[in-house]
C-alpha cells in the first residue's frame, strides 16, 4: 500500500487510502513509532525490545516479531502471502520502515519550513499555515515519557515553535502586525524563554500604533528573561527597546528616509559616472563589499556578483584595475571553509594571473598585498603550499608598508592558513591578539570584531572559557554598536557550545538559516549533535552510532559519517572499510573535530592502522579541547582521546 501516511505530530497514527488504519495494541504503536524516530535506518530487535520494556520479559523477541507482523498486515494489507515487504521490511539484526519523506507528517514538516524560507512573503505564509495546521498536538503525544522519544520530541517542538515564529515575521513583513499579535501573545505566555518572540510581539504592537505597549512587553521580556533564566535581554531586544524610544523609521516595514535617500544618491551617481567607466567597477567591488557586512541575503548576493565584477575587469585588460577590484573585497572571514568553493577558485586564479601580469615597480605593491592576501584567503581549508606561501609574502609586504588596514588583511590571511595541522590554538590565538591590538589604535572596526572572534575560539581551545567569554562579549558589543549581524551567529554557537546541550545547539542552528553562510551552516547541525553524544566520551561509537540517520544533511562532513553510519547498522566490516577510506580532515577549524571522530570508530572496531594515524594527528593538541577552537563543538579534553587510542593499540587489529 504506497498510500500510507503516518502521523507522529500528536497521537501516533496510519492512514490509507480507505481512512485510518488498525495499527492494534500500545506496543504495535511504540515499536511503528521506534521505527518513525529512527527515520528509515535499522532498529535492531534488541535494541526495539529494551525500549519496549523496562525489564524485558521471556519472550520479548518473539513479541516484536509479532508485532511487526501485525503492523505488515495492516500497512500492506494486499502483499501476497510470502511476498516481501516493502514498507516495513527486515535488514540485518532489525526493522526498519522505508517510508518516503511525504510519507511521515513530521518529515513534511521540515520540508515546509524549508520551502518557506524560500518562497515570496505570500506563499510562504500559506505554507506555513498549511504546515502547522498539521499538529493535531504534542509530537508522539502517547510516547511522551519514553527515552528513545525525547530527543526527537525536542527537536520537532522547536521547530514547531520556529515556524511560528517564522509566521508572525511573514505576517510582518506583509504589513499584517494586527493580525499577528493574538498568536505571538499566547506564545510569548506559553514559551517566556523565546526573545524572538518577545522581539516580534513588541515590533507588531509597535507597527499597530501601540509604542507604550511596545515597551511594556519588552520591559516584561527583561524581567522575565532576568528573574527566570538569570540572562539580560540579548542585542536584538535592546536595540529594538531603544529604536521604539527613538522612534527609528527602521521599525515601519519600509524606511521611506533610507529609500528616498539611496534612491538620490544613485540617481546623481547615474548622472555623472558614464555607464561604462572603469569607475563603476570599483565602486561596484565598494558596493559589494559593504553588502556583504550585512549578512544574510545581502552576503549571498555580494558574493555570487564578485566574480562577475572580477571578470569584467580582466576583459579590460588592465592589471592594475584588476588587481584593485579583486584586492578591494577585504572582507573579513572568520570560518575556515568557503561558501563556495568554485568561485574561490575562480577568484584565486584570477588573482595569480594579475600578479603575474602586474608591474614589478614598487608603486604597485600595495595591489600586490591585496592579491596575495586575497589568495591567502581564498585557499582556507585547502592544503596547498600556495595558501600559506601567499599569506607569508602578503603579511611581509603589509609591514613593510606600514600599512594598518593592508596588515589587518594579511592576518587574515595569515589566520585562514593556521589549521595545518592540530595544536595550533596558540598561533591563532596570536594573531587574534594582534588583530585586536592594531584594530583598535586605528579604529578598523570590522577587523576588531574578527580578532576577538579569533581569539573566542582559541581561549575556548586552550580552555580558557573566561578568556573566550569575555572575547564573545567584547565581539557582541561591537557587532550591535556597528551592525554586524554575523557575529551573533558565531557568539550564539560559541555559547551553545559552552552550554553543552541539545536544546542549546538545536537554538543556535536557528541562526544560521537565512545568514547566507553555506560552508559554515551546511551539515553543521548534525555534526554538532554527534559530537555533543560523544564529548568526553572515547569509547561511545557504538551508542553514537544508533543516532545517525544516514539520510541526513551531513554536508562536507559525510566522509567521516558513513563509518558511524554503516556502525548502527551492524556492517562492522564496511565501516572499517568506510574508516580507511576517509580522507585526512581539511585544513580548517574543526580538524581535531574529525579526528575525533575517526578515532571514536577505531576505538570501537578496534581498527590499528586508524588508531595510529589519529594518535599521530591529535598528538600536537594534547593541550587542547578537541573541536573547541571552532567554537561550535567539542569532543572534550585531546588529551583524554589520546589516553584512550594508547589503552587501546596493544590489543588492536591490522586493518
Amino acid at each position: 500500500m504506497t498510500g500510507v501516511r503516518f502521523g507522529v505530530l500528536g497521537p501516533v497514527v496510519a492512514e490509507g487510502g480507505d481512512g485510518p488504519l488498525d495499527l492494534k495494541g500500545p506496543r504495535h504503536r511504540a515499536v511503528l513509532a521506534r521505527l518513525i524516530v529512527a527515520r528509515r535506518r535499522v532498529v535492531p530487535v534488541a535494541r526495539l525490545v529494551a525500549d519496549l520494556w523496562a525489564e524485558p520479559p521471556a519472550g520479548a523477541v518473539g513479541a516484536v516479531q509479532t508485532f511487526v507482523a501485525a503492523l505488515r498486515r495492516a500497512l500492506e494489507p494486499d502483499r501476497p502471502p510470502r511476498a516481501p515487504a516493502r514498507l516495513l521490511v527486515t535488514e540485518g539484526p532489525g526493522y526498519a520502515l522505508r517510508a518516503a519523506p511525504d510519507q511521515v507528517d513530521a518529515w513534511r514538516f521540515e520540508t515546509a519550513m524549508t520551502d518557506a524560507a524560500r518562497l515570496p512573503p505570500e506563499k510562504a505564509l500559506g505554507r506555513l499555515e498549511e504546515a502547522l495546521a498539521w499538529w493535531r498536538g504534542p509530537a508522539y503525544a502517547e510516547f511522551a515519557y519514553e527515552d528513545w522519544t525525547r530527543a526527537e520530541r525536542a527537536r520537532l517542538a522547536e521547530l514547531r515553535l520556529r515556524a511560528e515564529e517564522q509566521r508572525a515575521g511573514t505576517r510582518l513583513e506583509l504589513g499584517r502586525a494586527a493580525e499577528a499579535v493574538p498568536d505571538l501573545e499566547a506564545h510569548v505566555t506559553d514559551h517566556p524563554w523565546r526573545e524572538e518572540a518577545w522581539r516580534l510581539l513588541a515590533l507588531a504592537l509597535y507597527r499597530t500604533g501601540r509604542q507604550g505597549d511596545a515597551l511594556a512587553v519588552l520591559r516584561r521580556a527583561r524581567t522575565t528573561l532576568v528573574e527566570q533564566l538569570g540572562v539580560d535581554p540579548g542585542p536584538g531586544l535592546r536595540r529594538l527597546e531603544a529604536d521604539v524610544l527613538a522612534h527609528s523609521p527602521g521599525l515601519e516595514p519600509d524606511s521611506n528616509a533610507a529609500a528616498s535617500l539611496w534612491n538620490r544618491a544613485a540617481q546623481a551617481y547615474d548622472r555623472a559616472v558614464a555607464a561604462g567607466s572603469r569607475a563603476r567597477l570599483e565602486s561596484t567591488v565598494g558596493l559589494l563589499r559593504g553588502l556583504a557586512l550585512t549578512g544574510g541575503g545581502g552576503l549571498a548576493a555580494a558574493r555570487e556578483q564578485r566574480t562577475a565584477v572580477v571578470d569584467a575587469a580582466e576583459e579590460l585588460g588592465d592589471p592594475a584595475l584588476t588587481a584593485r577590484i579583486i584586492g578591494g573585497y577585504d572582507v573579513p572571514a572568520i570560518w575556515t571553509r568557503s561558501d563556495d568553493p568554485q568561485a574561490a577558485r575562480r577568484i584565486v586564479a584570477a588573482a595569480e594571473r594579475t600578479l603575474a601580469a602586474l608591474p614589478s615597480a614598487s608603486v604597485y605593491d600595495t595591489d600586490r598585498c591585496r592579491l596575495l592576501a586575497t589568495v591567502a584567503l581564498e585557499t582556507r581549508g585547502i592544503r596547498s603550499p600556495r595558501g600559506p606561501r601567499a599569506a607569508d609574502g602578503a603579511e611581509a609586504l603589509a609591514r613593510r608598508l606600514d600599512d594598518p588596514a593592508l596588515l589587518a588583511f594579511a592576518l587574515n590571511g595569515r589566520f585562514m592558513q593556521s589549521c595545518t595541522r592540530a595544536g595550533l590554538a596558540p598561533r591563532r590565538d596570536a594573531i587574534g591578539g594582534a588583530l585586536v591590538a592594531l584594530s583598535t589604535r586605528h579604529g578598523l572596526v570590522s577587523y576588531e570584531v574578527l580578532g576577538h572572534l579569533v581569539r573566542m575560539q582559541a581561549r575556548a581551545a586552550l580552555g580558557d572559557a573566561d578568556g573566550a567569554r569575555a572575547h564573545a562579549v567584547a565581539a557582541d558589543r561591537l557587532g550591535e554598536r556597528h551592525e554586524r549581524p554575523l557575529v551573533g551567529v558565531f557568539t550564539g554557537w560559541y555559547r551553545a557550545m559552552e552550554a553543552g546541550n541539545e536544546e542549546a545547539v538545536r537554538s543556535a542552528a536557528a541562526l544560521l538559516d537565512g545568514a547566507g553562510m553555506p560552508g559554515l551552516a551546511d551539515g553543521l547541525l548534525p555534526l554538532a549533535l554527534l559530537c555533543l553524544r560523544l564529548a568526553g566520551r572515547p569509547g561511545a561509537a557504538a551508542e553514537a552510532a544508533e543516532t545517525v540517520d544516514p539520510d541526513a544533511d551531513w554536508g562536507p562532513y559525510r566522509p567521516w559519517i558513513l563509518p558511524f553510519a554503516l556502525l548502527g547498522a551492524g556492517r562492522r566490516a564496511r565501516a572499517r572499510a568506510a574508516l580507511a577510506a576517509a580522507p585526512e580532515p581539511p585544513a580548517d577549524l574543526l580538524y581535531e573535530a574529525l579526528c575525533c571522530l575517526e578515532a571514536a570508530v577505531a576505538l570501537e572496531l578496534g581498527d590499528r592502522a586508524a588508531l595510529e594515524r589519529a594518535l599521530a594527528r591529535l598528538r600536537p593538541a594534547a593541550g587542547e579541547l578537541a573541536g573547541a577552537g571552532s567554537a561550535l563543538v567539542t569532543l572534550g579534553p585531546v588529551a583524554r582521546w589520546l589516553a584512550e587510542i594508547d589503552a587501546a593499540l596493544p590489543s588492536a587489529t591490522p586493518s
